[in-house]
């Protein structure tokens, strides 16, 4: 700093002004300073800086890289010290890493207070003791800490929102994803049980374990896909669960909200993607950092010794994840689907023409492939067969025709109408191999035409 203010010709505590972005210097004189430093390539020593102040006015930060919410707080946590003049000090969560290391690591570097994001529901069993300290805020939840002040969104209120969001489109069966112990899960989820049965759907009550990622998203979609009929709603525990459960039911030809409404909750940037548009419960992550600090500040700066639990007003953020309800529910309709075969492409698939064929074929069989399909048809030209419109959809008819046929390959063809309310009805025809190439597998695989009506299906071999 000495070198600087000599090249300039100006005292050290005019360079220490500029430096520090503090007012008093004119602008021709601080850019002369700044011009300085930066041809002698000066930086600010803040370790020797904090050590000479009493105060290092260094508010530590302790959060995860697991939740949807935290990098909205981190990001909002600065400017929000900044207009106070104290500074941000990180800490993370990590598998390897526990809550008291970290903690113990910003006690290290002289913070504070500390600002806690992303513990669990239960308080670690040192969080007492460290409030006796130096002052605690907890961020997004409320663990009962004695001594810690709090900022969290009425998870009651958000839950509200969306249950209410859901049922004035029309929507009864309405599933809840889980968030299992983690911050405000406890709340969403009796949330969603009395908000439920206040409405008079308690007969429709529904809780599948999950997390605060994408992976339970997608193993509560693959529970619903399993079933014989999907709700027609689900409010997932975060933004990422709804993330996972919506990738998975894409895959397997399911879309909102087409065929099943989606809320999420935290309105996070992965909600506002523009090809997830996902409907979600807003967190102000500006409004909670701003009340954090100002809560932190209090303690160090006014003296204040009262506990603070601060509780902040949720809003729903409406995009294109939710709809009025599907009618009837996904799959669509019931009756039958037509099977018929065509000619196959080889002469033994096509039937063996000999007394010995002849004799298979009037018991329904097939000398290459067994049975066939059901009622004892064969997969033989002009054998038709009335498959039932199962629970599954295309996927039902096409594991149907595939299990039928002895398990070997086969090419399905599938003549698709479209009755869409509003426009004319379309038919379209495809072909796909099924099982899919490479596949050990016969029942997995996307539905062939999700959501779609098969009004008639042909099989030949592959």
């Amino acid at each position: 700093m000495a070198d600087v203010a000599a090249r300039v010709g100006v005292s050290r505590q005019l360079v220490s002004l500029v430096l520090a972005g503090r007012p008093g210097p004119n602008a021709g004189t601080r850019d002369r300073i700044l011009r300085a430093a930066e041809d002698l390539d000066y930086h600010a020593d803040t370790a020797a800086r904090l050590l000479r102040r009493a105060r290092t006015r260094q508010l530590g930060v302790l959060f995860t890289m697991e939740h949807s919410l935290d990098p909205h707080l981190v990001e909002a946590l600065y400017p929000a010290a900044a207009r106070l003049d104290y500074s941000i000090v990180l800490s993370a969560m990590l598998p390897s890493r526990g809550v008291r290391e970290a903690i113990d690591e910003l006690l290290g570097l002289r913070c504070e207070a500390l600002i806690l994001i992303g513990l669990s529901a239960e308080a670690p069993a040192h969080l007492a003791t460290v409030s006796q300290q130096v002052p605690v805020v907890e961020i997004g939840q409320r663990t009962g800490a004695a001594g810690a002040d709090s900022v969290r969104t009425s998870d009651s209120d958000g839950i509200r929102l969306a249950v209410d969001h859901l049922v004035e489109l029309g929507h009864r069966e309405i599933v809840h994803v889980d968030g299992g112990e983690l911050p405000g899960a406890a709340e969403r989820r009796q949330a969603y049980l009395r908000e439920m049965r206040a409405r008079g759907l308690g007969a429709h009550l529904r809780v599948l374990p999950g997390d605060y990622t994408e992976e339970s998203g997608a193993r509560a979609a693959r529970t619903l896909l399993a079933e014989p009929t999907l709700p027609t709603a689900v409010v997932a525990g975060n933004d990422l669960c709804a993330c996972g459960l919506l990738e998975t039911l894409v895959r397997s030809g399911i879309h909102a909200p087409r065929d099943l409404s989606v809320v999420g909750y935290d309105d996070s940037r992965t909600a506002r993607l523009s090809f997830l548009s996902l409907t979600s419960v807003r967190q102000d992550a500006t409004a909670m950092a701003e009340r954090a600090v100002r809560a932190a500040a209090e303690r160090l700066d006014d003296d204040r010794t009262d506990t603070e639990a601060i509780v902040l007003a949720p809003t729903l953020a409406v995009r294109s994840s939710t709809g009025p309800p599907r009618t009837p529910p996904h799959p669509m309709g019931t009756g039958t689907v037509t099977a018929r075969t065509e000619t196959p492409r080889t002469a033994t698939a096509a039937g063996d023409r000999s007394p010995r064929g002849a004799a298979r074929r009037a018991r329904g069989g097939h000398p290459r492939h067994g049975r066939g399909l059901p009622g004892g048809r064969s997969p033989v030209p002009g054998a038709h067969v009335d498959l039932p419109a199962g629970a599954r959809g295309e996927l039902w008819r096409k594991r149907e025709l595939c299990r039928n046929a002895g398990g070997t390959p086969w090419k399905v063809v599938v003549d698709k109408r479209v009755d869409d309310p509003g426009t004319p009805p379309v038919t379209t025809s495809s072909t796909v191999r099924w099982p899919p190439p490479g596949s050990t597998d016969p029942e997995g695989g996307a539905a062939l035409w999700p959501g779609q009506a098969a009004t008639c299906c042909s099989i030949q071999s592959a």
